[in-house]
C-alpha cells in the first residue's frame, strides 16, 4: 500500500509531504495517524524547522468524503467526534510545536486543507495555488481552526464572505490580503521554502519557539497581559545558551553558531 506521507530529514529540517496525489492529498484515517506521528517525532529528534507540503498537483483538498459514506439507513457520522479525534489535535500539534513550521502550498488548498495550511507559522504558495473555504458547498461550517485563523489574517468582512460564498482565492490575492507570507513562481516554490527552512534551522530555535508562543497568545490578551507575558518569556530566552552565543558573537564581530538551546 502506498504511504500516505513521505518524510525527509536533513540539515535540521523535517519535510512532511502529503502523499495521496490521486486524491489531491485528502485526509483519511491512515494519513492523520502518519502525519501526527511524524510531527511527534520531529518534536523530539533534533528537528529545528518543519516543512509541510503536498505531492502532485494539489496541497490538500481537505477530508476524503469517501471515508464518510454510510450504508442506506445507517446513522450519519459524528463529525464533532471526528474533529475531536483527528483535526483538532493536528492543528494543536502544529501550533504548539516548539519550532517554526513552514507550509509550501503547491496547489489547491481546500476545506480543512486550506485551514491546515493557514495554521502553519509561515505560508509560501506557488503562483498556481489557490485557497477555498469549501465547507459551505456541502452544508458544513469551517473547521480546523478556520473560523479563528481566517478572521485574524484577513479581517472579519473578508473571512465571512469567503466562508459563506466559498470563493476561490488565488495565491497572489492571498499574499495581497496578508493571508499568506509570499507567492512565488511554481518552479521556485520548494527552493524558496527549503532555503528558508535551512536558515530557520540554523537560528536560535528556543527563541523562535517563545516568539511563536507570544504571538499565539496576543489575540486573547490585553496590552498589559501581553507585556507581562513578554517579560516572562524574555526571562526564559535570556537564560538560553543561544542568547549567550548571540551576544558573544556580536561582541566578537563573528557569525553566531546557534545550537537551538
Amino acid at each position: 500500500m502506498t504511504e500516505t506521507i513521505l518524510v525527509h530529514r536533513a540539515e535540521g529540517v523535517t519535510t512532511i509531504t502529503l502523499n495521496r496525489p490521486d486524491k489531491l492529498n485528502c485526509f483519511n484515517g491512515p494519513m492523520h495517524d502518519e502525519v501526527r506521528a511524524a510531527i511527534a517525532t520531529a518534536a523530539t529528534d533534533g528537528t529545528r524547522c518543519l516543512v509541510l507540503t503536498g505531492a502532485g498537483k494539489g496541497f490538500c483538498a481537505g477530508q476524503d468524503l469517501a471515508d464518510r459514506v454510510r450504508a442506506p439507513g445507517a446513522p450519519p457520522p459524528d463529525l464533532g467526534a471526528s474533529l475531536d479525534a483527528r483535526y483538532n489535535p493536528l492543528i494543536r500539534a502544529l501550533k504548539s510545536l516548539e519550532m517554526p513550521v513552514i507550509c509550501a502550498v503547491n496547489g489547491i488548498a481546500a476545506g480543512a486543507g486550506a485551514n491546515l495550511a493557514l495554521a502553519c507559522d509561515i505560508v509560501v504558495a506557488a503562483r498556481s495555488a489557490s485557497f477555498v473555504q469549501s465547507f459551505c458547498k456541502v452544508g458544513l461550517i469551517p473547521d480546523s481552526g478556520g473560523t479563528w485563523t481566517l478572521p485574524h489574517l484577513v479581517g472579519m468582512a473578508r473571512a465571512t464572505a469567503l466562508q459563506m460564498l466559498g470563493d476561490k482565492v488565488s495565491a497572489e490575492q492571498a499574499e495581497a490580503w496578508g493571508m499568506i507570507w509570499k507567492c512565488v513562481g511554481d518552479d521556485d516554490l520548494m527552493t524558496t521554502v527549503h532555503d528558508m527552512a535551512r536558515h530557520l534551522a540554523a537560528q536560535p530555535t528556543r527563541g523562535l519557539a517563545l516568539t511563536k508562543k507570544a504571538l499565539a497568545a496576543s489575540a486573547a490578551h490585553s496590552l498589559d497581559a501581553q507585556l507581562d507575558l513578554e517579560r516572562d518569556l524574555q526571562a526564559q530566552a535570556g537564560r538560553t545558551k543561544d542568547y549567550r552565543e548571540g551576544v558573544a558573537a556580536f561582541m566578537e564581530k563573528r557569525v553566531p553558531k546557534f545550537e537551538g538551546r
